[in-house]
This record gives structure tokens, C-alpha cells and sequence, in this order.
């Protein structure tokens, strides 16, 4: 039986969030650095980029300041990247994970000040129970004090160039956009090692070091930010919303399957990751409600 186009999209969807989970596992089974891993994957994710750019014939020019501005962006997605695994490197893929979705938090937070908006109630309420489920995380697995650290400022750079993302969206295009902040992201990361003198022999790689990376420059970055583009055209923002939560599950499944026992938490570390992943979860669906209800009250005054 033939999918429908919104099926095979979805099924697309959660193939390609499957990807995103996986990621965390790659970080750790790369043995190098979490500053040398993000430097090879962004070189890589350019360079697919710009086969796929190649290959579709499409044109790569912008004005001097979008690229300026989209090669800024891209510096907050190196810094990104590089706390996220350095986080999975001194803790384990499932705490990163979880804290990684404070995300929501910091986005309740900045979005309204970025944006000079009002803050929402739903999103203040969404991120209390976010604090609370992180809070029970740092009081069980204490051990992994500065992986939770690390995790949250992860999430902090992470909300910070997705406001800004959503922004420069509506006016550029996506695989162009990113195009641009993998090249700001090699560039602002060459620096830092540039100052702290890690261009050393403990950037040569293993042959299962290469196989990785390349899955996760080529695979989980370009290919995969590609589908995630594409199936926006059938989907509602909704549907892609809700099932880009599916990100840690997945990701903390394959952790467990692949890594088996150092993977395993404590009672309170799977009580807080319930509380923060329900929480994001139940955030879509509040945050459609009320919006839903506010119209009905604008649409009913002007009646």
C-alpha cells in the first residue's frame, strides 16, 4: 500500500530526528577531543553542503553582511557543538541529553527579550517544571555536576541561534543559512585552537574515528538538516515540532543499546528526565491551545 505524501513525510521526520539522537552516541565513540570532533564535523558538513550545491546547481551568493551575519550565527553553533561533547566526553550521552532540553527554558526566556515581545504564561510555567526536573537530575547524579554544566550552557547557545535562525529564515534560505555558519562554526573553532595550541598530532585519526566523523559531518549534519528542510513543505510546524522532542528518547535508547551499562542512571536521573521530556513534550500542545483560544477571544471582540 502507498504512503500518503504527509505519511512518507512524517516517516522522513522521525528517520531524520533518529539521525539527530544518534549523534550524541557518535560523540561518544570518537575517541578525540570534543574542540578537534567539532572542527572536523563542520568542515565535513560544509564541504557536503557545498557538493549538494554543486550537484543542484544552486547559487551560494549573498550579500557581504548576510554572510558576516550568517557566519556569526554559525560561531554561537561551533560553541554549540563544542560544549555538547565535551559534555557527553565527561559525563554520559543520556545526561547531555536531557539537559540539552532545557533548551525550551532558555527559549521561553530570551525569545521575548530578543525579540522585544511578551513573555508568555505558558512558556514561564513550562520552564519551571524544566528547572524542577533538572534539579532532580543534579541532586541523584551529582557525579556528573559539570556534564549538566556544560549541558545547560550547550542548550543556552542552542536557544540563542535558533531565535536568531528563525529570524534569518524568512528572509534567506535554510541550506544557505547553514552553508554559512558551518563555515563561521570552522572558523571561530580554528581560532580557539589557534590560541590553545591544539593543531598537535592528537588531531590524526584512527580509521573508526574517520567512519564516524564522516557519518556525523556528512550523514547527520548536511544530509539530515536537508530532509528536516524538505519535509517542512507537507508538515505543519506542529507536527515537526512534537516529534523533534523524540531527539533524547532516540538518542538515549541507542546510548543504552550501545554502550549498555554506563549508560545506566539512578531512579532520580529517569524521574527528572520524565519530568523535563514531558514537559517538552506537553509544551506544543499548551502553547497551540492557548494561542488557539487567544484568537477565538480576539475574533469574538471583533465581532
Amino acid at each position: 500500500m502507498l504512503l500518503s505524501a504527509r505519511n512518507r513525510n512524517l516517516l522522513i521526520l522521525h528517520f531524520t530526528v533518529l539521525i539527530w539522537g544518534f549523534t550524541g552516541v557518535l560523540g561518544g565513540l570518537i575517541s578525540i577531543s570534543a574542540l578537534h570532533l567539532v572542527w572536523y564535523r563542520v568542515l565535513l558538513a560544509a564541504l557536503a553542503l557545498l557538493v549538494y550545491f554543486r550537484i543542484t546547481k544552486k547559487s551560494v551568493v549573498v550579500s557581504q553582511r548576510d554572510i558576516l551575519k550568517f557566519m556569526g550565527v554559525g560561531v554561537i553553533v561551533g560553541l554549540h557543538w563544542v560544549l555538547f561533547f565535551h559534555s557527553i566526553k565527561i559525563s554520559t550521552v543520556s545526561v547531555t541529553l536531557v539537559t540539552l532540553s532545557s533548551v525550551t527554558l532558555f527559549t521561553a526566556v530570551l525569545e521575548p527579550i530578543i525579540n522585544r515581545s511578551k513573555i508568555s504564561f505558558a512558556d514561564v510555567l513550562i520552564g519551571l517544571v524544566i528547572i524542577f526536573g533538572i534539579y532532580l537530575i543534579f541532586k541523584f547524579e551529582f557525579q556528573y555536576l559539570w556534564g549538566i554544566i556544560f549541558g545547560l550552557l550547550c542548550a543556552f547557545c542552542a536557544s540563542i541561534f535558533s531565535i536568531l535562525n528563525a529570524r534569518m529564515v524568512k528572509r534567506s534560505s535554510p541550506t544557505i543559512i547553514t552553508f554559512y555558519e558551518m563555515i563561521g562554526a570552522f572558523f571561530g573553532v580554528s581560532v580557539i585552537m589557534l590560541l590553545k595550541g591544539e593543531f598537535t598530532d592528537e588531531m590524526i585519526l584512527s580509521n573508526s574515528d574517520w567512519m564516524y566523523l564522516i557519518l556525523l559531518g556528512v550523514v547527520c549534519t548536511a544530509i539530515a538538516y536537508v530532509l528536516g528542510v524538505a519535509v517542512m513543505k507537507e508538515l505543519s510546524a506542529f507536527t515537526v515540532a512534537l516529534t523533534t522532542n523524540m531527539e533524547p528518547v532516540y538518542g538515549i535508547i541507542l546510548a543504552v543499546l550501545i554502550f549498555g551499562k554506563k549508560e545506566e542512571m539512578s531512579t532520580g536521573f529517569y524521574l527528572g528526565a520524565i519530568v523535563v521530556l514531558g514537559a517538552v513534550f506537553v509544551y506544543p500542545y499548551i502553547k497551540t491551545k492557548i494561542e488557539s483560544r487567544n484568537k477565538q477571544l480576539v475574533n469574538r471582540k471583533l465581532h
